[in-house]
């Protein structure tokens, strides 16, 4: 990660969205686009992880499973 950044480094989110942009014939993506996708999927991950860690507790366990995961993600969607 760049010096100061948190979260999903910038480089992972740019090579996702050139990939698919190369796809779709898509040569370019702005600084910006690459921030605000950043941020959405920061956002997403912290609402999927605070489920799933409700869960885990719901469970009276002290670990997360990847079932809490699925279902959190699941829940999550289910509201968009």
């Amino acid at each position: 990660m760049a010096r100061g950044e948190r979260g999903i480094p910038m480089a992972v989110v740019e090579r996702i969205l050139k990939q698919k942009g190369e796809q779709a014939g898509v040569t370019r993506v702005s600084d910006k686009a690459i921030r605000y996708l950043k941020q959405e999927l920061e956002d997403i991950a912290l609402e999927i992880a605070k489920g799933a860690v409700s869960l885990a507790n719901h469970g009276k366990r002290t670990t997360v499973k990847r079932e809490d995961i699925q279902l959190a993600t699941k829940q999550i969607f289910k509201k968009m």
